[in-house]
């Protein structure tokens, strides 16, 4: 299996600005506020959908029983909150 390339935030920053033929600091404040408003919606629960991209939403994590690794002991975890990200139609067929 071939190793996957991978791209860094400068890189793909740069590839943006490029395709869009704007400046690379332009592209990193639309980032940056992308960023923020999908943190801020997460945090106040709600669902920021791009048709066809990408979904982002807060998900709630059940209380549940687990095991340390190490010692085998029986521990509780305690319910927590998470992010779901979720590819739209015109994501997944991209990489097909």
């Amino acid at each position: 299996m071939a190793k996957k390339e991978t791209k860094n935030r400068s890189e793909l920053v740069a590839e943006v600005a490029a395709k869009a033929d704007t400046s690379q600091t332009a592209v990193n404040s639309v980032l940056d506020a992308l960023f923020d408003v999908l943190a801020s919606s997460a945090k106040n629960d709600v669902k920021v959908t791009i048709p066809g991209w990408l979904a982002v939403e807060r998900t709630e994590r059940a209380a549940r029983t687990g095991r340390n690794p190490q010692t085998g002991e029986t521990i509780e975890i305690a319910a927590g909150s998470s992010v779901k990200l979720t590819a739209g139609s015109k994501l997944k067929a991209a990489v097909k």
